[in-house]
């Protein structure tokens, strides 16, 4: 008789096997599908029953407000931008402009002087948090308001971003951006909506878990000096809720901003985000939750933590899901459908039907978040970079 076979004490056993692979596979399933949509309908369902919004509170006095830009070799576009600054509806004697060059080799301080900027500084080469922790320095205004050299405010906004912070313990507001040109205009657009909207539900709740550099201002007493590699956009909310501020989205303070001019420009710039992003939650303490009150803790874990993690949880559901594929019919149709989501992405960067285009997009910002993971567990977070080609 053959010697029997002995098993290996560390193996496990095939329908163990199976059932491991099987939760990985949901639970990576269910954590994408609630980051995505599950949790924009939880909030939703706690804005009802929490009530109306707030009203924008009345401001008597209009505060002194710093309108602050940082530009580094922005020739084409800041003129136009001082003089929009400038053109403004807001008290002329209450409004400073002011200019931070980062380092231009070009026109850029030369043309924000001549357009009216009230103070120019030419600064050496530091990076954007560098230029503006340099101009709030020099800065007379009670109330700090910051903006992109390519984004160009509607005459009302920052009147409406003012008003909001007068509101009870606010001390953050940002508006909302929209954009132009450029092939992923409609693809960032829909996308952009869609992140509009969950902000406006977070800003009604716990605050937002993240601005954007296009439009946003602060209190004097609330700005935080940053060290030159992290960003205020995704910082300054988190770090101002737990000293005790709330952080507020202003949807009638509206921007426009033109996209960089190909999906591929759109993903080097959420590329460098993004790891930014990965710095801020691994190294700079988004993800402690002293401080946080339960729904901000709530809306990080599920906008932030989830939403960054997605690569990992899209591998997980993938490779799960080949291992499982012979294990019932449903496990055919959850890997047709994620290979038809690859396979729509792929046509995406060739056939210009919108349903592939937004697959293809979906896919680029998903990729984008786990390169700029590698990115910043290779070289850290750089304080400079160039603008996407195309977005001036």
């Amino acid at each position: 008789m053959g010697r029997r076979r002995r098993a290996d004490p560390g193996a496990l056993p095939g329908a163990d096997r199976v059932t491991i692979l099987a939760i990985a596979f949901w639970i990576s399933v269910g954590l994408l599908v609630y980051t995505h949509l599950g949790y924009p309908a939880l909030l939703w369902l706690l804005a009802r029953l929490r009530g109306t919004e707030e009203d924008l509170a009345e401001v008597a006095e209009p505060p002194g407000v710093s309108l602050i830009v940082a530009a580094h070799d922005e020739e084409a576009v800041i003129e136009r931008k001082v003089r929009d600054a400038l053109a403004l509806d807001y008290p002329r004697e209450r409004l400073e402009v002011i200019v931070a060059s980062d380092g231009s080799s070009d026109r850029t301080v030369e043309l924000a002087r001549a357009a009216g900027a009230d103070l120019v500084l030419d600064l050496p080469r530091g990076g954007k948090v560098a230029a503006l922790n340099a101009a709030v320095e020099r800065a007379g205004g009670a109330v700090l308001a910051f903006s992109d050299a390519n984004s160009f405010w509607e005459p009302d906004a920052l009147r409406r971003l003012v008003a909001r912070l007068a509101g009870p313990e606010v001390g953050y507001v940002c508006g909302q951006v929209r954009f132009d040109a450029g092939a992923a205009a409609s693809e960032e657009g829909l996308y952009w909506r869609y992140e509009m909207a969950v902000r406006a539900l977070e800003s009604r709740l716990g605050g937002v878990t993240a601005g954007n550099g296009a439009i946003n201002a602060v209190r004097r007493e609330a700005y935080l000096f940053l060290e030159p590699t992290r960003g205020q956009d995704i910082s300054f909310p988190y770090e101002l809720v737990k000293r005790g501020w709330r952080p507020v989205y202003v949807p009638e303070a509206r921007a426009r901003e033109r996209l960089a001019a190909t999906i591929g420009g759109e993903f080097e710039r959420k590329r460098r985000m993004m790891a930014g992003a990965w710095s801020t939650m691994l190294r700079h303490g988004l993800l402690s939750v002293r401080g946080y009150g339960p729904l901000y803790a709530l809306e990080v874990f599920s906008h932030r933590l989830l939403r960054y993690a997605s690569p990992l949880l899209h591998l997980v559901a993938f490779g799960t899901n080949v291992a499982l594929v012979g294990q019932g019919a449903i496990y055919v149709v959850t890997l047709a459908a994620q290979a038809g989501l690859l396979a729509a992405a792929a046509l995406g960067m060739v056939l210009p039907a919108r349903p592939l285009r937004i697959a293809h997009y979906y896919v680029a910002v998903t990729a984008a978040s786990a390169v700029g993971l590698w990115d910043y567990l290779r070289r850290g977070v750089p304080s400079t970079w160039e603008k996407a080609e195309g977005s001036r």
